[in-house]
């Protein structure tokens, strides 16, 4: 099979070169066309964005963008329409992710973008949404308006499919143009959905590019970097210190780089009636995407004292890896990350002979590993790909110390505790540094209008322009009516 990937405005009779991609499914091959250009090209992209950004996109409402916006979501959420068709086969090879699994998660992620759940990012962020469109009356008198980006330029990861439709669904909402460069992992989706708004509105036609290179052209980055308004990334934080380096100091700069999360299981959640439910929970979320998610859990803190002791909750948590790697199997691995697992796994195995209260369960050649522990709390990163560690507590306030080497790298915490015990856990994980709190079995789906990393998604992208009151005041003092 073959299929092209990106989008490109028109700028002229122009030969674009392009590059294939290969991936190999269970039963297909794939064959991924990304377009190339020349820093000629991408310059006539940039001024084609730009020029549209300004003329297009900056003229429109923002409820007409809302609406466009709900319009494409709508459409992808429908099973029988062409392009989710293709979402359903396609990324499966791609990604490597079960079929089942991949058409779940992306019904539950497309429904963010609904026309009410957009309203809630906006609310969220400008309090007024008029704001994006006109001067807007300020409490503190005077005027303000919310001006986003002529060009966004957007470097997107590949861990989790359809990722990069958040940050360009942003971009959209504060009337940015947008130049997208996808990831070599999953090279698709953007294109599709820059393809599906131009069907909606072929006005949006010239205010969008999505196109790929080589991750680590460092020359091409900096070309771009350079007339672009504001510089968006996901990545590894290393590739992502060295891309800093290369905007210039007047550019607005929001990296995405490594997380860490975890989860926390009080004894209260964990009787009879209540600890299948809990520990259910806990399972999806780490069999969703196969932990590549900076909001999936490596590690499980489980409090003593419930029906389910934490090595009970261990052990039925590894039957429930089993019964979804039954339904949703994982994907395969590379030689790396496959080298990685069984180092992991081998370096546990060795401290049982040192730590007698501790087990590993799973088979060393099983798609998933548990290993449970009462004295090795600290947080660290597991190799992802369904290895989980749960780690037995007395006190829930007991995690606090266990993760203060992480803080920087802080998260998502998923938690299953009481209504008493929710807010006095979440003062103290905040000033630990963890920037995202959310019920087991909703890790891996953050809600509409979520402080990325404790940041907004949408103010981050604009600035901010204020008439003063001495301005307006000055202006009626010249006003044809004053005598």
């Amino acid at each position: 099979m073959k299929e092209i990937a990106g989008y490109l405005p028109a700028i002229g009779q122009e030969e674009f070169e392009y590059k294939t991609l290969t991936f190999t499914g269970k039963h297909e091959k794939l064959e991924v066309q990304v377009p190339l250009l020349t820093k000629e090209q991408m310059d006539k992209v940039v001024e084609k964005v730009t020029l549209a950004s300004a003329s297009i996109l900056k003229s429109m409402t923002i409820a007409d963008i809302v609406q466009i916006i709900d319009k494409v979501i709508e459409q992808l959420l429908d099973r029988t329409n062409g392009y989710r068709q293709k979402a359903e086969k396609l990324l499966p090879i791609v990604t490597g992710y079960d079929g089942e699994l991949v058409r779940i998660g992306l019904t539950s992620y497309l429904k963010t973008f609904r026309k009410q759940n957009l309203q809630r990012f906006l609310i969220e962020d400008f309090g007024n949404p008029l704001l994006l469109d006109d001067f807007q009356p300020r409490s503190k008198r005077g005027f303000s308006k919310a001006v986003g980006p002529n060009v966004t330029a957007q470097i997107w990861a590949g861990n989790v499919p359809a990722l990069p439709i958040w940050s360009l669904i942003s971009s959209l909402l504060v009337k940015s143009g947008s130049i997208g460069k996808v990831p070599s992992a999953e090279p698709l989706f953007a294109g599709w959905f820059a393809n599906m708004l131009v069907e909606v509105e072929p006005k949006l036609a010239d205010c969008l590019a999505i196109v790929w290179w080589k991750g680590g052209d460092e020359e091409r980055e900096r070309h771009l970097f350079q007339q672009a308004d504001v510089v968006l990334a996901y990545g590894g934080n290393e590739s992502l210190e060295s891309m800093k380096n290369r905007v210039p100091i007047t550019t607005r700069f929001l990296p995405f780089g490594h997380k860490i999360s975890f989860g926390i299981v009080s004894n209260m959640s964990l009787d009879s009636r209540k600890a299948w439910r809990t520990i259910h929970h806990a399972a999806f979320d780490v069999i969703r995407y196969d932990q590549q998610g900076c909001y999936s859990p490596h590690v499980f803190y489980v409090q003593k004292g419930g029906n389910v002791s934490p090595r009970e909750f261990a052990r039925f948590l590894a039957h429930e890896l089993e019964a979804f790697e039954m339904r949703y199997p994982r994907r395969a691995l590379s030689i790396e990350e496959g080298a990685k697992l069984v180092e992991w796994r081998q370096k546990e195995e060795l401290s049982l002979f040192s730590n007698r209260e501790k087990e590993v369960l799973g088979e060393s050649s099983g798609a998933w590993t548990v290993v449970f522990t009462e004295n090795e709390g600290e947080l660290s990163p597991s190799c992802l790909n369904r290895v989980i560690k749960v780690v037995e507590i007395n006190e829930l306030d007991e995690v606090i110390p266990l993760i203060e080497s992480s803080r920087s790298y802080l998260q998502t915490v998923g938690i299953a505790v009481a209504p008493n015990e929710l807010f006095a856990l979440a003062e103290l994980l905040g000033k630990a540094g963890v920037t995202r709190i959310t019920g087991l079995g909703s890790m891996t789906s953050p809600e509409a209008g979520w402080h990325h990393d404790g940041r907004f998604n949408l103010l981050d992208l604009v600035h901010m322009v204020d008439i003063e009151h001495s301005a307006e005041e000055y202006a009626e003092g010249l006003a044809s009516y004053v005598d």
